[in-house]
């Protein structure tokens, strides 16, 4: 069984503050790093009301700052929305603080529509230098160079580990040539998954920062006691991407008792699509589906959404999820 980590979406619920969710990040991150979870990734997303991890920087040195041990970062920065001398100096400043902890998932997406772009000040062409700004942010992270005029003061010499995130063949691709870990965003947009990985794997050229690839793919992972209760909880994020769908993004709705009530049979075939990668049930149940999900991927970490809508039953399912792991490395 690989390490597991977490990505967290800081959802806010229907009924709660965008406080709320960022405290119920931090205490996620304090239980998942007494259960042995490996990273604690936040993501940047905006003018969305159900997401309170916009400003993903400060979000990560909240959780940071609570915690000892877990790696704290971001999965990821979209990139395009920022020049990378400032990305450089907030993760250097990151890693100042909280040495050795800091991980720097970048993403070439702007996690966000087009109008919202516009409020950014972003050019929507802007995502064509990502490779370029990949380069020039690993430059700002690296040692000095004989005549660099501009340097990120924090974060020059840091070499704080960056990421390629990705859901498509051109990540891979970037990350292989690059020699940088890689993340798939299948617990979302499943379908390139396998092409994706063996073309990073094929193409991996050795880095200063990995010898070998190193590949982590997303799931979502929604265990409880039952596997009746786990699928009633499932409903929140059946709703959520339902709603997506409908282009009325809200907050993270509670659970509801039948989820064939509320979408369409187009609207299930296109949500069941996009969260083929779900491991819903009880303890066995979860364990029989990853231990197929990794014989079929070879996957070397596995980082694990959970859009509950009850924090206390969130908590439970990663501390289930845990144990999970732990009866798997024992069988092993």
């Amino acid at each position: 069984m690989p390490p597991l980590s977490i990505l967290d979406l800081a959802h806010i619920t229907e009924g709660s503050t965008a406080g709320d969710a960022l405290r119920h990040s931090l205490d996620l991150a304090q239980h998942a790093e007494r259960w042995g979870y490996n990273r604690f990734w936040l993501a940047e997303h905006h003018n969305m009301v159900g997401i309170a991890s916009a400003a993903t920087s400060v979000a990560i040195a909240h959780v940071a700052g609570g915690t000892k041990t877990i790696r704290v970062g971001a999965g990821g920065i979209m990139l395009p929305n920022h020049a990378p001398l400032i990305i450089a100096e907030q993760f250097g400043t990151l890693d100042a603080l909280f040495p050795g902890r800091i991980d720097l998932g970048v993403g070439r997406a702007p996690g966000t529509d087009q109008r919202t772009m516009r409020a950014l000040r972003r050019d929507p062409a802007s995502a064509d230098t990502f490779p370029q700004d990949v380069l020039e942010l690993q430059a700002l992270l690296g040692p000095v160079q004989p005549g660099q005029t501009i340097q990120a003061v924090p974060g020059t010499g840091s070499n704080v580990p960056i990421w390629i995130l990705g859901s498509s063949l051109f990540g891979a691709q970037l990350a292989a040539m690059l020699g940088l870990p890689y993340a798939f965003a299948s617990h979302f947009a499943p379908n390139a998954l396998f092409q994706a990985l063996q073309v990073y794997r094929e193409r991996f050229q050795p880095s200063a920062q990995l010898e070998n690839p190193h590949a982590m793919v997303g799931v979502n992972v929604i265990a409880a006691d039952t596997d009746e209760e786990a699928k009633y909880l499932f409903t929140s994020a059946q709703q959520a991407f339902t709603n997506m769908f409908r282009g009325t993004r809200g907050k993270l709705q509670p659970p509801i008792d039948d989820i064939e009530t509320y979408w369409t049979p187009a609207e299930k075939a296109q949500a069941s699509s996009m969260l083929a990668c779900s491991f819903v049930g009880s303890a066995d149940t979860v364990r029989e589906g990853l231990e197929g999900f990794l014989e079929q991927t070879g996957a070397d970490e596995l980082i694990v959404a959970s859009a509950i809508y009850d924090h206390a039953k969130r908590l439970r399912s990663y501390e289930i999820l845990a144990d999970v792991r732990k009866a798997m490395r024992q069988a092993a």
